[in-house]
């Protein structure tokens, strides 16, 4: 299982991107998760002040 971010709460602040250990976060407006790429540890969930990360 992989992380999802949601399109609607992400507002792109970049938090998440430097807390993933695999570099499965993709920059842009709103970022995105590789699933192929996400080990689904959880750690840009922890640190996402807009509660935009959840598990798919």
């Amino acid at each position: 299982m992989a992380h999802k971010i949601d399109p609607e709460k992400c507002v792109g602040c970049g938090t998440c991107i430097g807390e993933c250990p695999v570099g499965a976060i993709s920059e842009g407006d709103v970022y995105t998760i590789n699933a192929d790429e996400c080990v689904d540890c959880g750690s840009c969930a922890s640190v996402c002040p807009q509660e935009a990360i959840q598990p798919e």
